[in-house]
């Protein structure tokens, strides 16, 4: 055994008590084939014994089994004592002296309270879901970390392998480590269990009363410029914020910065308001070129057509597979970031020749899940609700004599769901399920019509456009008329809507109120 000085401590005796099998038996052998003594409770030890791995009950130790229906099985003098006991000369002369056997090394999990919680939020059986004995495991093994490592994360089993084989033990930062861990697991698990079984429930406009974050393990290669530093949080508790990190895995290239991830979420969010093959270009956490196609491929190079200069050193999403043909369309096109929900067989070799990309593999975000998003302010942090209203044929509004065809129906709501994603003042032209132009982050809606119809050039003629928010003036829409844009959906409600109405008239635009604006900062 090792001491609290600071040494390498010595893996003799394990006990294991887990909900979560991931993982399990292959700890197990492992630490068998390093020469570790292994004991389990129940469900545990018939799950390793399952998988061929021999442990030894700790009701031997105990003297009991299972009281209570399983409630009572760890919480004795037997185990505690073994977890507790210092590592000097007193207190080995004391564990001799009580016959008791010291434990080195503790690996728990609890009772997936969250979980049923989350599954079942009307349930009254969720006390039985509070697990006393593996969070007492956990605080006891956590407390004499000096001496004992204890692993409450399938997560850490690898690293903790990794630094047995290299070292015959556990070094005492590691050990610290551990220790922090189980604790903050702890923590977490009493508030939502203290959440869970409140009677208030949750505020009625439904934002939590707290929000607690934790860094991630994911490393940013810098902030928004190379000189500042970046890292990412995510929420612990309360785990119902829709706050939720999404999974993603980075298969291919150099480690993400901050405006990648500001980007990529950007790109999955337009993506995933699309049911068919969808793409979408962005720079500057604001959309290029968006596009549906009947294949990835298509949907890529239509994207891609929208602007040609803006695209370059851009990220794209995807809200199907990418497979190996794909990569064709990506001809002649710098682009720095690559997500999709997943890269079929020969994907990735076909973008091997790519030195710089960065290849992300991530879900597309649910449209029906709820979902808030976070921004900072005055050293605040600011919680909204993700835009996700839908339009509805009572909300398109004809203001002009003029009216859509249904393939321009089709193409309104169309840059109706792309321009919200793009920094306002916002406009973006469409031509069927693509986009054409896109003028954004302009401090005068002219402006960003302006820069739209730039980038469309003859194509604006026939287009439709989606406006963010009301023209203040008719001067946009007199912008959008020269260019010979057909029809326009935009919220309305400026005091010079009358204006704009009678420049649209003239025009022969139809021109479509929603009575509602999807502004994005």
């Amino acid at each position: 055994m090792g001491s609290g000085n600071g040494t390498v401590a010595r893996l003799r005796r394990a006990i294991l008590s887990v909900d979560d099998k991931s993982g399990l038996v292959e700890l197990a052998r492992a630490l068998a084939t390093e020469g570790v003594e292994l004991w389990s409770t129940g469900g545990t030890r018939k799950a390793l014994e399952a998988g061929g791995v021999a442990t030894r009950g700790v009701e031997e130790l105990t003297g009991v089994g299972a009281w209570f229906g399983g409630r009572v099985k760890t919480l004795h003098p037997a185990v505690f004592g073994g977890i507790l006991a210092p590592r000097t000369a007193e207190g080995e002369r004391e564990l001799a002296e009580r016959k008791l056997l010291p434990f080195d090394l503790v690996v728990v999990n609890f009772y997936p309270f969250e979980k049923h919680l989350a599954d079942r939020p009307a349930a009254t059986d969720r006390e039985e879901y509070i697990d006393i004995g593996g969070v007492t495991l956990a605080r006891a093994a956590a407390k004499n970390h000096a001496w004992v490592t204890v692993v409450s994360d399938p997560a850490d089993y690898a690293a903790l392998l990794d630094e047995l084989r290299r070292t015959h033990g556990v070094s005492a930062d590691t050990r610290r480590r551990l220790a922090v861990r189980a604790f903050a697991r702890c923590t977490d698990y009493d508030a939502a269990i203290a959440q869970g079984l409140s009677d208030e429930g949750p505020p009625a406009d439904g934002f939590p009363e707290e929000v607690v974050f934790r860094r991630e393990p994911l490393k940013l290669r810098y902030g928004e410029n190379p000189h500042q530093r970046a890292a990412p949080y995510g929420v612990v508790r309360p785990s119902g914020t829709g706050l939720r990190p999404a999974p993603f895995s980075l298969l291919k290239g150099d480690a993400l910065s901050f405006t990648n991830l500001l980007d990529l979420d950007t790109a999955l969010g337009i993506v995933a308001e699309f049911p068919t093959p969808n793409a979408a270009v962005v720079k500057h956490a604001t959309p290029c070129g968006v596009a549906s196609g009947a294949t990835v491929a298509e949907a890529l190079e239509r994207a891609f057509a929208t602007d040609p200069v803006a695209r370059y050193g851009c990220a794209v999403a995807l809200n199907r597979p990418f497979a190996a043909p794909d990569a064709a369309a990506l001809k002649g096109v710098f682009v720095d970031l690559l997500a999709a929900p997943s890269f079929e067989d020969g994907a990735l070799a076909s973008l091997a020749h790519r030195a710089k990309i960065k290849v992300v593999r991530t879900d597309v975000p649910s449209l029906t899940a709820p979902r808030w998003e976070a921004k900072s302010a005055l050293d605040r942090l600011l919680l909204q609700e993700v835009d996700r209203r839908e339009l509805v044929p009572g909300d398109l509004r004809p203001m002009t004599s003029a009216r859509a065809t249904p393939e321009q129906l089709c193409a309104l709501d169309f840059a109706w769901r792309v321009v919200r994603h793009a920094k306002s003042n916002a406009i973006v032209l469409a031509q069927g399920s693509r986009t054409v132009g896109i003028g954004s982050g302009q401090p005068t809606r002219v402006k960003a019509v302006e820069i739209a119809c730039e980038v469309a050039g003859p194509r604006a003629r026939g287009a439709v456009l989606a406006s963010d928010a009301f023209f203040p003036f008719p001067d946009g829409v007199e912008v959008a008329a020269r260019a010979g844009v057909a029809a326009i959906i935009e919220p309305g409600g400026s005091l010079r809507d009358p204006e704009v109405i009678a420049v649209a008239e003239k025009a022969g635009i139809a021109l479509y109120f929603t009575g509602w604006r999807v502004f994005r900062h």
